[in-house]
């Protein structure tokens, strides 16, 4: 009787999380980046990230993809953009690196996130 009661008591909780259009799918509200691209050295295999430029290009869309942390970066960006995305990595002493198309779709909540590890030649 009292798993009953606290269902009941549930219930409309949940009820209210979904919109009248999701066919009952609970989304959560924080964004997701469409982009996660962790960039390396290709000879020694270390974490790069001081002085790396990641530029994500779709169209004419265009954004810096950012990272917070130094220790194991990720540069992350597109939050909640679908698109067709071509990276470009940049870093004094490194070849210029381009990707080929990553594509970003979504569910009926985010967008899929895509994650890459780009290995950086030393010129």
């Amino acid at each position: 009787m009292k798993k009953l009661l606290l269902i009941i008591a549930i219930f409309p909780l949940l009820a209210t999380q979904c919109n009248e259009d999701d066919n009952g799918i609970v989304c959560t509200e924080e964004a997701r980046a469409g982009l996660n691209i962790t960039i390396k050295d290709s000879e020694t295999n270390a974490y790069l990230s001081e002085g790396v430029s990641v530029v994500a290009t779709d169209g004419s869309y265009s954004e810096t993809l950012q990272s917070f942390d130094s220790t194991e970066p990720i540069f992350s960006g597109a939050y909640e953009r679908e698109g067709n995305y071509t990276i470009t990595v940049s870093k004094t002493g490194y070849v210029t690196y381009t990707s080929e198309v990553i594509s970003v779709t979504s569910d009926v909540c985010h967008v899929i996130p895509q994650q890459r590890t780009i290995l950086l030649q030393p010129e």
